[in-house]
């Protein structure tokens, strides 16, 4: 639920096999949960309050990238481009030996 001043998060936390009674009840939850009077969301007041500098996408974005930080993705992609990084100079020898081969004047057949 959204306040002025941030946001409540509820979590359920029961078994898969519960899933159909937590969803019949949380609009009941939700009904019964409310910020105090002048912390409401619906209590903004737009000469005082400030308003976000991002939008809903980049929350998402955000969460997105807060998660992946939190799986660990960055550290095993750094780990794969440090593992990597031994085999790029050779890469690069491997294509400029190419091209030297593909453009390199014939000597001429006498």
């Amino acid at each position: 639920m959204l306040g002025r001043g941030g946001v409540l998060v509820l979590n359920a936390v029961a078994g898969m096999s519960q899933l159909s009674e937590i969803e019949q009840a949380t609009p009941k939850i939700l009904a019964a949960v409310d910020f105090t009077p002048g912390h409401r969301y619906a209590d903004f007041i737009p000469k005082s309050d400030k308003v976000a500098e991002y939008g809903l996408a980049a929350l998402v974005a955000g969460t997105a990238i807060a998660t992946a930080v939190k799986l660990g993705f960055f550290k095993g992609l750094w780990v794969a481009i440090l593992a990597a990084k031994k085999s790029i100079p050779i890469g690069v020898i491997a294509i400029a030996a190419s091209f030297r081969k593909l453009f390199k004047r014939k000597e001429p057949t006498v």
